[in-house]
């Protein structure tokens, strides 16, 4: 292994999701040199595998003032009002932007409604009192990902590297330079060669994307593991709301077919909860004991409700019934979920769909403005990396593709009146060098990766998931304490892989999860914690932050 000659960009981006394509398609308009890095191919992240749509206010029987309301209900108190209300009002130019580089939502005409073309098609998703969901079919993350990767591949300026996986940032810090906490780029693994790569720049974009793999059970893909999130706390910048994990509710249960989500638009089409009181029972609707709006509950209050039916029950799922639907429109709408209930032996227009929680969205993360900005500077974050206070403590549905595509230019704006004064206090070269992987050398006990992985996710699940009580997490606490010894000594002893770097960043990221739900004393939004069952109104809009001290 060895570390090479330093890459010089203008605009470092860390993810290739939406949030990160749009950042560098953004940064990339100004005609200044993007790298765009990524750890796997560049679709390879959770934006493509979104199903809902974008929320975004697009109907005149709409308003902001409604979208922002449903927003800060849904984030029980700890919303940033403004935040909400900027990223709300910035959504219907952005969705138009989008509309203009190639995105195509579904109208009413597609589906056979009669009605102008020009109309879209707007869903309806837990928390939502009005239908304002643009999609796209069912595999709406998967249209925008391939509009941004086809806009991002066309800009002779910007740079993609696949397969490069980020080890740490490079911080002034780290390097000994005083005056502010400052971020210029990143040591990176660039994977296929085995070499670390410096990269410099004056500004850095993490869009690293969620948290997912931290737990056993996930809807998220294998690269999930908040790296950009741990990056940026070994860094020091501030980490904020770590314990509001959200568990979708409806995650489709088969041996075979994993990680499947079942969009929370089709209860916005009707569909509705039922669970078993036994085997041989016939299933029965449950949601109206506990919330008013039913199977259209918020997340955090649907999944709760789906975990006390099944321990209360002893059945090992729930069931979602939208067999009031015919299969013709069902296959229109649902295109992509009906093939892959039918793959699992499930006609959706006749048998119930088997599901249960799993988890699937972070709602906090590095803490940022409503520009992206961190607490470095330097460094920004997008998308599910940000904790920019849009989603509180539990997601509105279908905000956060809102957010990825609305962020980025408030990015490139901020960014654009700082580029001089930052990219004149670029460190010397022989310093950003300065970067060791200490005594390395190969390992033949990568056994250690696999086992240490396996046991914090189950942990995990077992301990600070749905439901949580400072047993558990203190369990919980003492487990990681000891694992990221172990980790941190393997790492300095043996080669940096991917799957190494990866482990060390879901470690890091189970201790701020664990660190935050026992720093916050109250139930609130997704955290919830039977020994603080009550929300403490002392503690409305106050972030649980961790800031490492370096």
């Amino acid at each position: 292994m060895k570390i090479n000659e330093i890459k010089y960009f203008d605009h470092i981006v860390i993810g290739s999701g939406l949030a990160g394509l749009t950042t560098a398609w953004r940064l990339g308009q100004t005609g200044r040199s993007v790298a765009v890095l990524t750890k796997r191919e560049i679709d390879n992240c959770n934006s493509r595998l979104a199903q809902g749509g974008v929320a975004c206010v697009m109907d005149a029987l709409d308003s902001f003032d409604e979208h922002v309301k449903d927003t800060l209900t849904a984030g029980a108190g700890m919303c940033d009002v403004g935040a909400v209300r900027t990223i709300v009002e910035a959504g219907p130019e952005a969705i138009r932007e989008l509309i203009d580089l190639g995105v195509k939502f579904t109208t009413r005409s597609d589906l056979g409604i009669a009605e102008d073309g020009a109309s879209y098609d707007l869903g309806r998703e837990g928390g939502h009192h009005t239908r304002r969901i643009l999609h796209a079919g069912d595999i709406t993350g998967a249209e925008l990902e391939r509009v941004m990767v086809e806009t991002v591949r066309a800009m002779p300026n910007v740079k993609v590297f696949e397969f490069h996986c980020v080890i740490d940032l490079v911080v002034s810090r780290r390097l000994a330079i005083g005056g502010p906490n400052r971020c210029f780029g990143a040591y990176v693994l660039n994977v296929a060669t085995g070499d670390i790569e410096t990269m410099l720049a004056p500004t850095t974009v993490i869009a690293c994307g969620g948290v997912g793999k931290v737990y056993l059970y996930t809807s998220n893909p294998d690269v999930a593991c908040g790296s950009g999130i741990a990056m940026a706390y070994r860094a020091g910048a501030r980490i904020s709301n770590m314990e509001f994990i959200q568990f979708h509710p409806t995650i489709l249960h088969h041996p075979t077919i994993r990680s499947f989500l079942i969009s929370e638009a089709l209860r916005g089409e009707g569909a509705v909860l039922k669970c078993r009181e036994n085997r041989d029972s016939e299933p029965v609707e449950f949601m109206h004991k506990y919330h008013p709006m039913k199977s259209l509950a918020p997340r955090d209050v649907v999944a709760r409700a789906i975990d006390s039916e099944m321990k209360r029950t002893g059945e090992e799922c729930v069931y979602l019934d939208i067999r009031h639907l015919s299969e013709e429109k069902l296959r229109l709408r649902f295109p992509n979920i009906f093939n892959k209930c039918l793959e699992a032996g499930i006609n959706m227009a006749h048998d119930l769909i088997p599901v249960v929680p799993a988890a699937h969205f972070c709602c906090g993360g590095i803490q940022t403005d409503v520009n992206g900005a961190s607490s470095i500077q330097g460094l920004y974050a997008a998308g599910e990396s940000a904790c920019t206070g849009l989603h509180g403590a539990n997601r509105l549905a279908s905000n956060s593709l809102l957010e990825a595509i609305v962020v980025p230019k408030f990015i490139a704006r901020d960014i654009e009146g700082k580029f001089d004064a930052l990219s004149r206090q670029m460190p010397p070269k022989e310093l950003a060098l300065n970067w060791t992987t200490g005594n390395a050398t190969d390992s033949d006990e990568l056994i250690l990766i696999s086992h240490n992985w396996d046991e914090i996710r189950r942990f995990m699940w077992d301990y600070v998931g749905i439901y949580r009580t400072n047993k558990r997490l203190e369990r919980a606490k003492n487990r990681i304490k000891l694992i990221r010894k172990e980790i941190e000594k393997y790492y300095w002893d043996f080669i940096v892989t991917a799957d190494l770097v990866e482990l060390r960043n879901i470690a890091t990221v189970a201790e701020l999860i664990i660190d935050s739900s026992l720093k916050r004393h109250e139930s609130r939004g997704l955290n919830y914690n039977a020994d603080y069952p009550y929300l403490d109104p002392e503690l409305e809009c106050v972030d649980t932050v961790i800031e490492r001290d370096l």
